[in-house]
C-alpha cells in the first residue's frame, strides 16, 4: 500500500490510485520539468478560437502548462483539481494567483458555471480510473455548460501492440549518473494501464506511479450522448488535421444541445 507524502484525502479508506490526489502527490515536483518539452502554445490556439471571452474551464488544471498562457490572452479561466500539490506549482508562477482554481475531484467538476468552453487536455480524463467515473464527468460537465457551450478532450487512441503478453519495458533515458525506465502492465478487461517511471540515481531509487483507463474514441461519444451532448468535430491535432484510422491521438468537441 501507498502512503501518500501530502495531498488531499477524498473519503474515507481511500489510498493509492484510488485517491484523485495521489497522481499530483506524486508527480507535483517534476511534472513541469518532465513535460517542459511540450509547446502549449497550438493547444491554446485552438481553446482561444472557441472561447470567446469565456468563461471557461479546465478540468486537471494541474500546474497551469494551458491555463496560464489562455488566460494571458484575456480569457476568464478557473480551474479543478484534486491535487493541492499540483496546484501549488500553478500558484508559484506568474499569474497563477489570480485564477480561480477549485480543489475538487474532476469526475464531480465541483463548480457551478455556466461555462462557455470545458476542456480537459494531455489524456487526463483516463485519470479516471473506471468508465462510471468517465461517464460522471460527461455528464457534470453537461450540467455546467451554458447554450451552447462545448466539451473539448484530448486523448490519445489506444494502440494495444504497444504490449507484448500484457506488459512493456521501455528505457526513458540514461546518463552518466542515473537511468529512467517505464515499466507497464495492462489489463484488456479493464481497458487500464499500471505504469511504473523508475528513476536509480546517486540518490537513490525513485518511483513516480501513475494509472490510467483508456476509452475508445466511440464509447467517449456514447458517454456525451448519454449526457446530452453531441460530437461536433474530431480532428488528429491541434492543428485540426483530418481524423482518421490511422491516428494516434484526437480532438474531440462535443456540444451541448
Amino acid at each position: 500500500m501507498w502512503r501518500l507524502p501530502g495531498g488531499v484525502c477524498f473519503g474515507d479508506g481511500m489510498t493509492g490510485f484510488d485517491d484523485p490526489a495521489f497522481y499530483g502527490a506524486r508527480w507535483a515536483s517534476v511534472y513541469d520539468d518532465r513535460h517542459g518539452g511540450l509547446d502549449p502554445e497550438p493547444a491554446v490556439d485552438f481553446l482561444a478560437g472557441l472561447a470567446g471571452g469565456g468563461p471557461v474551464l479546465e478540468l486537471g488544471i494541474g500546474t497551469g502548462r494551458i491555463a496560464l498562457p489562455l488566460a494571458r490572452r484575456g480569457v476568464a479561466v478557473e480551474g479543478v483539481d484534486a491535487s493541492e500539490a499540483m496546484v501549488g506549482r500553478l500558484r508559484a508562477k506568474p499569474g497563477g494567483e489570480s485564477v480561480p482554481v477549485t480543489i475538487a475531484d474532476m469526475a464531480g467538476v465541483g463548480v457551478g458555471g455556466p461555462f462557455r468552453l470545458v476542456y480537459l487536455v494531455a489524456n487526463t480524463l483516463f485519470g479516471l480510473l473506471s468508465q462510471a467515473r468517465q461517464a460522471a464527468c460527461f455528464q457534470n460537465v453537461a450540467r455546467v455548460l451554458g447554450p451552447d457551450g462545448m466539451f473539448v478532450i484530448e486523448c490519445f487512441v489506444p494502440d494495444l501492440t504497444r504490449f507484448d503478453r500484457g506488459q512493456r519495458v521501455q528505457a526513458l533515458a540514461v546518463t552518466e549518473d542515473s537511468a529512467t525506465f517505464e515499466l507497464s502492465r495492462h489489463d484488456a478487461v479493464q481497458q487500464r494501464v499500471t505504469t511504473q517511471v523508475v528513476t536509480l540515481d546517486v540518490d537513490g531509487v525513485h518511483l513516480r506511479p501513475v494509472a490510467i483507463r483508456y476509452s475508445w474514441p466511440g464509447e467517449l461519444d456514447v458517454m456525451a450522448r448519454q449526457a446530452g451532448l453531441r460530437l461536433a468535430d474530431r480532428y488528429a491535432g491541434w492543428d485540426r488535421r483530418p481524423f482518421d484510422s490511422a491516428s494516434g491521438q484526437h480532438i474531440s468537441v462535443y456540444r451541448a444541445g
